[in-house]
């Protein structure tokens, strides 16, 4: 591999430790030396990519002393013209590699939605409230990252700023003051019904909004042509069968913990079912790098890596808003284009959604 794309392997590497925990404030890297043994390359390559971290302000180097991770790592930064014109360059090289290695653009977009999706759950909690950005917390749904990316389009002069946390947490997160709007689909064993029970029961005394995004399909993702051939949730339990699971808190995970029970299936008996994934685009990341024969999540998530789907259940996905949130003008645009025909398009493009009820509204008093 050419020296000049290795040292960018290196800083993403070493970013990931650092955002993901791993290397934690203070931890020092390791030696120039020892990186160029494990990474096959030169000391300048490892020294281009210590400078580079330094420039994003995630370590410090001292004379003597070697690289260390920074006690705190950076939050917001200016917002210069300069800046953003580094950063274009920056995505245009990256264009130019992969478009040149022949991948289409339709596939860099979906790759690097992907990709954000998983920094969105590692960023943790939301920013303080800042005029003109949009807080959102809760379940993972492409759709919404969708949305996000073209959110001044809908609403002008507002950004939408997502963090994934599971349906649980997005309410916990409102009912908190930490996020001005919650994405949910739980799904109530009792009343056979989503998200109205559970939003009753956290945000008790509030008037407060359910806005549908769309009816999503949820089923088993498999590795294309399904070589283990998979139908039905009681295959699961198979001898030699790995299970790759949502996180406890999704509503996804609600509904599957469910499910198994009324099948009469013991977890136990599942390999993977306590091996868990934050969103459904690592569910489908993991059947398709070969680490689990089967996953359970969105249609969509296994359409962007091309894997086989069984379709189980159809469920909805609201937007949870408080009344004073709802009355924010960059909601009224969107509530408004939810029910476009362009929206449920766009939607519907992405395949594993049904968009009859987009924009459908409901009040909780």
């Amino acid at each position: 591999m050419e020296e000049s794309h290795l040292y960018q392997q290196i800083v993403q590497a070493i970013r990931q430790q650092i955002l993901s925990g791993q290397l934690q404030p203070g931890d020092r890297l390791q030696s120039i030396r020892d990186m160029t043994s494990e990474w096959s390359c030169t000391p300048g390559t490892v020294q281009r990519a210590y400078h580079e971290l330094s420039l994003q302000e995630l370590v410090v180097s001292r004379p003597g002393q070697g690289t260390h991770v920074v006690q705190r790592l950076p939050r917001q930064r200016d917002e210069t013209p300069l800046r953003r014109a580094v950063l274009v360059h920056r995505a245009q090289a990256f264009l130019l590699e992969v478009l040149t290695a022949g991948y289409t653009t339709d596939e860099v977009e979906t790759a690097l939605r992907l990709a954000l999706d998983q920094w969105r759950v590692i960023a943790g909690q939301p920013t303080p409230p800042i005029q003109g950005k949009l807080r959102f917390m809760g379940s993972h749904d492409l759709a919404l990252a969708w949305i996000a990316a073209h959110f001044s389009e809908i609403a002008p002069h507002y950004s939408l700023e997502l963090h994934f946390s599971g349906s649980l947490g997005g309410l916990i997160a409102l009912a908190e003051g930490k996020a001005d709007l919650a994405g949910s689909h739980l799904w109530d064993e009792e009343t056979d019904s989503y998200n109205l029970p559970f939003v009753r029961r956290l945000l008790p005394g509030q008037r407060v909004a359910m806005l549908t995004l769309a009816q999503r399909r949820l089923g088993l993702i498999t590795p294309a042509g399904n070589p283990a051939e998979i139908t039905q949730l009681t295959d699961l339990p198979r001898a030699g069968l790995i299970f790759v699971n949502r996180q406890p808190g999704s509503g996804t995970r609600v509904w599957l913990d469910a499910a198994i029970r009324r099948h009469g299936i013991d977890p136990r008996a599942i390999r993977g079912y306590d091996d868990e994934r934050a969103t459904h685009s690592e569910v489908a990341r993991s059947v398709a790098e070969g680490d689990a024969d089967a996953g359970f999540g969105l249609q969509t998530a296994a359409v962007a890596f091309g894997l086989d789907f069984i379709p189980l259940v159809s469920e909805r996905y609201d937007l949870i808003l408080p009344e004073t949130t709802f009355n924010d003008p960059a909601i009224g645009h969107l509530a408004v284009w939810l029910s476009s025909r362009l929206a449920r398009q766009a939607i519907t493009e992405l395949g594993g959604y049904e968009t009859s009820e987009s924009g459908k509204l409901e009040w909780v008093n």
